[in-house]
């Protein structure tokens, strides 16, 4: 079974467009609002940043309680409710007439955090096998949505305000219930917690597994500096010449050129076995963006700077989730996701909060050497990161177990020929296996198993 089912192709479409229609409405104030947020009550470059960044705290705070919550009363409750709080808070901004309120309807939109329900409910329908296509579809929906959001924030801005910005919003988050109400399968099994949700019993130990927490940090400092320069890039563009309603035809060059030169170093860095190497040298550009908007103050200046950047930045983001993911012991990759995804919804909270300060209290010079030394800060870490050997991942039903049993059997899987980690779950009873890619034992596996 080499294909998706027709129950997996709506999975997969329908879920992309729930997913990316939140983000599109997240990311569209990115480019507009430190232009169109000076007619806003309150205005400083310091608010500007915080209402930026404001959704990612309560995104990383109530991404993975709310997870658990769509085990216990249902995905689709929990996806509805955490998105009509998405569209509560998009009404609230765009009746908002100070940024304070802005500020407050992007907390709420933050909390509509339904992002682990979105791939719990994934992991729900579709089978073990075709389930890497069926993420990979809804993160490429993420990128894309991005790549809109700098397109329709512009010309939305222009047309209706900041306020149309929101109502827009709020009416593709209304679109998105729809979405889940009458196109998205209901669940009527569940996949195993451990490899989509974060368990309680694991999150300790992922917080102190040192290559993960690397990497937490990575996609931290990734998405703050990303934040932290929109807070100043849409007034530099202005400065440099460049009217708002022109700045979707600044984006759009930009990031498609920054894709096609980015698809080259992930074939290379996979064939070549050069993941690290090129690992540093995406944090290399991004060092190097940083240092060239400083150094070279202008318009095309400013150009190559950011193509380097979102060179770097696509790189990396593609990147870092596949390596949490290879990284992960076995049966905790759930929990490592879910540690990883709020460190990256915090990191954007962190940048808005940063760049909007260091903007007002230095200027545009300072908030850029500073994201360059943080990047400096990120790549020395970086160095020391080590990275396993490629592993398959397997996920086995077993007989039910006593704890003492269950022992004795990972003991003896452990002993099979390309058995990488063991991980025993009797409660939901499943094993799950890290092992060497065609080259382990299947028939002994499955012996055990019996």
């Amino acid at each position: 079974m080499h294909q998706l089912n027709s129950l997996e192709k709506r999975t997969a479409v329908a879920l992309a467009l729930v997913f990316s229609s939140r983000m599109l409405g997240l990311f569209m104030l990115l480019p507009v609002f430190a232009l169109y947020g000076t007619e806003l009550d309150g205005f400083s470059p310091l608010w500007i940043g915080v209402a930026i960044g404001a959704y990612g705290l309560t995104q990383a705070i109530l991404q993975i309680p709310l997870g658990w919550l769509s085990d216990r009363i249902g995905r689709h409750k929990v996806m509805l409710g955490g998105l009509a709080l998405f569209a509560l808070g998009s009404v609230v901004a765009a009746l908002a007439d100070s940024v304070y309120m802005v500020t407050l309807g992007r907390i709420l939109q933050g909390a509509g955090a339904i992002a682990g329900a979105i791939l719990a409910l994934a992991a729900d329908l579709t089978r073990e096998e075709q389930r890497p296509k069926v993420m990979a579809i809804i993160g490429a929906s993420i990128g894309l949505s991005f790549a809109a959001a700098m397109v329709l924030g512009p010309l939305l801005a222009k047309w209706a305000g900041l306020s149309g910005v929101f109502w827009f919003t709020a009416v593709l988050a209304c679109c998105a219930m729809l979405l889940v109400a009458f196109l998205l399968p209901k669940s009527v099994n569940k996949a195993p917690m451990a490899e989509t949700l974060a368990l309680p019993q694991s999150l300790g130990a992922m917080l102190k597994h040192r290559q993960l927490l690397q990497l937490d940090a990575g996609v931290l400092l990734l998405h703050l500096m990303l934040t932290a320069m929109f807070v100043a890039l849409p007034t530099l563009l202005q400065n440099y010449g460049l009217v708002s309603v022109k700045h979707w035809q600044f984006y759009l060059p930009l990031l498609l050129g920054s894709f096609v030169l980015m698809v080259p170093m992930m074939i290379i860095a996979m064939r070549k076995a050069q993941e690290k190497g090129f690992f540093l040298l995406a944090i290399s550009l991004l060092i190097s963006a940083m240092l060239l908007i400083v150094v070279l103050p202008g318009f095309w200046p400013l150009t190559a700077a950011l193509l380097l950047f979102f060179i770097g930045f696509n790189f990396l983001e593609a990147s870092l989730p596949a390596l949490v993911s290879r990284i992960a012991p076995a049966g905790q990759r759930g929990s490592a996701m879910g540690i990883y995804s709020s460190s990256q919804f915090f990191g954007a909270f962190v940048g808005g909060v940063l760049g909007g300060a260091l903007v007002q209290q230095f200027g545009y010079a300072v908030l850029f050497a500073m994201l360059a030394v943080l990047g400096l800060c990120w790549f020395a870490m970086a160095t020391q990161l080590q990275l396993p050997q490629r592993a398959q991942r397997l996920t086995l039903a077993m007989a039910a177990l006593t704890e003492q049993q269950a022992g004795a059997l990972a003991a003896k899987l452990a002993t099979c020929r390309g058995v990488q980690e063991v991980t025993l779950v009797p409660a939901e009873r499943r094993c799950y296996l890290k092992v060497a890619p065609q080259d382990y034992d299947e028939q002994a596996i499955k012996q055990l198993l019996l």
